[in-house]
């Protein structure tokens, strides 16, 4: 998927997310520093907000310091499932960022929160990275990797796109006719971008499987209300005095006006690289407050 198609497969999912009420027009600025006066603390996006794949965004590092050094309170709020949080902490601060355990809040911790709510003592079949381990998660949970798991499985679990083979959207299929489960998606982006281009998400997936089976899906992350009171609460601070800044209109900007916080959209890194962006918000009539070229 392009920068295009994503959008437009965003917008034809559109009644599935949440409803916001938007600001009449953005405030266009240079940078996230020339609008920090307007909120006491950030909800920060990671891919294309403060890092490409695994490089830092210029100026990024320095900017977060900056903003803790006028008082800003700063939590990371990242759809990114694949890894645990403590992996994602080594992974900011192997860029220079200073975050703390407490200031990172990942999609996979807030599906992780609500799995035995949904299915008190299920075991958990994971699309997930081989070399993911589920120590995190207060669930059991275990790789689909025979045809016995598949069986034994009592819900899916959508964890990372580094799982998903050939092939396997047809077995999720096919199980979910066979006998219906629970299906959560953890990373509920369609798609992210890293160095080399974007990449196809697990939320992408768990639209297909709608589509093609009907069964009811549970995303857990940004858009979606769990992420931003999750995020919020890590802060100490009211979603009014919180803004989200991030790089897409239909997950970062439409979730973050959903939860009652501001947003500010990051032009110039992440989906919108290169594009339109104010062509984008105009056809989605989904405004954020600012719009700033760089972090």
């Amino acid at each position: 998927m392009d920068a295009e198609a994503a959008f437009r497969r965003y917008e034809a999912i559109r009644p599935r997310l949440p409803a916001a009420r938007f600001p009449a027009a953005a405030v266009m600025a240079a940078t996230l520093d020339d609008v920090a006066d307007r909120w006491d603390g950030f909800v920060l996006d990671a891919y294309g907000v403060l890092n490409v794949g695994a490089t830092a965004i210029p100026g990024a590092v320095a900017r977060m310091a900056g903003l803790r050094a006028r008082g800003k309170r700063l939590v990371v709020l990242t759809n990114a499932a694949s890894y645990p949080r403590v992996q994602a902490l080594a992974r900011y601060r192997a860029m220079g960022f200073d975050f703390t355990a407490d200031e990172v809040v990942s999609s996979r911790d807030v599906a992780a929160a609500h799995l035995d709510a949904l299915a008190p003592g299920a075991l958990w079949g994971a699309v997930a990275a081989p070399s993911d381990d589920f120590a995190d998660i207060p669930a059991r949970v275990r790789h689909l990797a025979a045809p016995a798991d598949w069986e034994a499985a009592e819900g899916f679990l959508l964890l990372s796109s580094d799982g998903w083979r050939a092939g396997t959207e047809a077995r999720l299929v096919a199980a979910l006719q066979v006998r219906p489960r629970p299906v959560v998606v953890a990373n509920p982006d369609l798609v992210a971008p890293r160095e080399g281009g974007l990449t196809v998400e697990p939320g992408a997936y768990g639209h297909d499987l709608i589509d093609r089976t009907g069964c009811a899906v549970r995303f857990f992350g940004k858009p979606f209300a769990e992420a931003f009171a999750a995020a919020a609460g890590r802060a100490g601070l009211p979603p009014g005095r919180l803004a989200m800044v991030g790089d897409t209109l239909h997950t970062d900007v439409l979730g973050g006006c959903a939860a009652g916080l501001g947003t500010v959209l990051v032009a110039n890194h992440g989906l919108f690289a290169g594009r339109d962006v104010i062509g984008y918000v105009r056809r989605a009539g989904i405004v954020p407050d600012a719009v700033v070229a760089t972090t």
